[in-house]
């Protein structure tokens, strides 16, 4: 199976000079987790999620009306292809301890692929390898992860 097979195709995504609250409001409004971080190009530069948001701004007392998306992103984001094979993203998330992943195409944001997205093919992908890479990505392995 591929990315393609399964992947979300629609993605809100934000430029790096976007306010972080809102950032949030994008968040709550469409119901996702995160949203990349695009140039004026729609190159992804970064990601960001709601748990970025927590730590990265308001428990370090920054302020989400002047604090830009740029300043909380992480901008060393592991993607992926839509013509790449399920089992090797699978392996990418667990290994890079990731919920999502966004899919690229010339580094333009064409999607992205969630743990809940593979939830809903766990049958097809295979319930052992799923519930191999749930395991992998909520493992503690002694240092704190991003966990986008």
């Amino acid at each position: 199976m591929k990315v393609k097979d399964c992947m979300c195709g629609q993605v809100y995504c934000v430029k790096p000079n976007t306010k972080v609250c809102e950032v949030a409001k994008i968040m709550n409004q469409n119901h996702v987790g995160c949203v990349p971080v695009c140039d004026t190009q729609n190159n992804l530069v970064g990601i960001i999620t709601d748990r970025d948001i927590i730590l990265r701004t308001i428990a370090c007392d920054k302020d989400v009306k002047t604090t830009n998306a740029s300043d909380i992103m992480t901008s060393k984001v592991c993607t992926c292809t839509q013509y790449d094979d399920i089992a090797d993203v699978e392996r990418k998330m667990s290994t890079n301890q990731i919920r999502r992943i966004p899919v690229v195409d010339n580094n333009t944001v064409i999607g992205i692929l969630t743990l809940g997205d593979l939830s809903h093919y766990s049958e097809q992908i295979g319930e052992d390898n799923f519930c191999n890479t749930i395991e992998n990505i909520c493992e503690c392995r002694g240092q704190a992860k991003n966990n986008y």
